[in-house]
């Protein structure tokens, strides 16, 4: 069970939900700039480059707040490179675990760094990349890793994701301009810097050939305890000792804080406080609307849940007898018709939202909590269902 990142309660504390329909996301606009200032800080202390990671949040709406601040995007295909172009602009750098021939001519259009993830792929496309100025850049995978999740760790020996680090030697770095490796999940700087030391001895005589080093995504930054005075020194250390240039992909940590989503009690059934649990069934489906509390599995946090009182098992309305949020605590058995909020819902929940049952999709809403202004940017009908194939 993946742990539950702490979070701030306050945030959306003064949200009218009766102006919300359910199921709904809600996303704060200032906790994203207030997120972005924080990063503008770390961009000017350090001359890093932040990239946003679009496998995390990619809403079309509020690229252009986010590209105010941060430099790119990092896709992960095509369709995400496009995205990126057409409403981030900036630098665009595109990562697949293995290009296809019909699509790499239109990625290098939309790309400035494209990174590989084996040698192989680099033989097959390295040319074409140099042809058109294309930075080319090859992802390693560190065989070290503090994320517990195996599903979520990427450096394990088994990954399918990039070059074994003890394989550099067999790596021809002529026109390779950098080096890419993630291995972070949801983490403080600490595990970035263990992580460094342990590639750094296979770096070392790498680096006079590279102009960028580019340490993936998973850093936590906008949360309140991260230690972000080290990641600076870090940061200053590192451009020092290598002449790279320094790049950041984070995702979450852009939107964290940032969205909510809102439901509502369908239906309560009433447990007999021994064998068979009170069951709460809600309009949010945890496969269609916040798969990773599915595949992680993880427990959102339930906004102003008690420490203790009457046990309940939320659930979705989907047949699928696995679609369940978790179990939480209520001051006394809740109603039909009653509001349920699930916090830190911006990210890997709009980009994974999908069809199952034929259940739509929340409502997308924007809210500024400055002056209350709210902004329903998409909402989904039959039509979406039926059309999606």
């Amino acid at each position: 069970m993946l742990k539950t990142v702490k979070i701030n309660k306050k945030y959306f504390k003064n949200l009218d939900l009766s102006k919300i329909s359910s199921p709904s996301y809600v996303i704060d606009t200032k906790v994203i700039n207030d997120n972005l200032k924080i990063f503008h800080k770390l961009k000017t202390d350090t001359n890093v480059k932040i990239l946003l990671a679009l496998k995390a949040f990619s809403l079309k709406s509020l690229l252009p707040i986010i590209s105010n601040v941060l430099d790119g995007v990092c896709a992960s295909g095509l369709n995400e490179a496009k995205l990126g172009k057409k409403y981030f602009g900036g630098l665009i750098s595109t990562y697949s675990p293995a290009f296809r021939d019909s699509e790499f001519d239109d990625i290098i259009k939309c790309s400035q760094h494209v990174t590989f993830n084996s040698i192989s792929q680099i033989n097959k496309y390295k040319k074409l990349c140099v042809n058109k100025n294309i930075d080319v850049g090859i992802r390693i995978n560190p065989l070290y890793s503090e994320v517990e999740v195996s599903k979520y760790n990427s450096s394990n020996l088994n990954s399918r994701l990039g070059v074994h680090i003890n394989q550099l030697n067999k790596i021809d770095f002529s026109d390779i301009k950098g080096i890419h490796f993630h291995s972070l999940c949801e983490q403080n700087f600490d595990a970035l810097e263990n992580t460094w030391n342990k590639i750094w001895p296979y770096l070392k005589n790498v680096v006079k050939n590279l102009e960028w080093i580019n340490l993936g995504g998973g850093h936590h930054i906008t949360r309140s305890d991260y230690k972000l005075s080290k990641l600076t020194n870090f940061l200053l250390e590192l451009k020092a000792k290598t002449n790279c240039q320094i790049i950041l992909e984070p995702g979450e940590a852009v939107v964290f804080e940032s969205g909510i989503l809102v439901g509502e009690i369908l239906d309560y059934i009433q447990g007999d406080n021994n064998k068979i649990p009170n069951i709460g069934i809600t309009d949010i489906s945890p496969v269609c609307h916040m798969p990773d509390v599915i595949e992680a599995p993880y427990r959102p946090m339930l906004m102003n849940e008690p420490l203790k009182g009457k046990r309940v098992v939320l659930g979705g309305p989907s047949c699928l007898a696995g679609d369940i949020i978790g179990e939480y605590y209520f001051l006394k058995n809740p109603k039909i018709g009653d509001k349920v909020v699930f916090l830190d819902q911006a990210h890997y929940t709009l980009v994974k939202t999908n069809f199952f049952n034929g259940i739509n999709h929340p409502e997308i809403v924007l809210w500024n909590s400055d002056n209350n202004d709210f902004k329903i940017i998409k909402s989904f009908d039959f039509k979406d269902f039926e059309t999606r194939n």
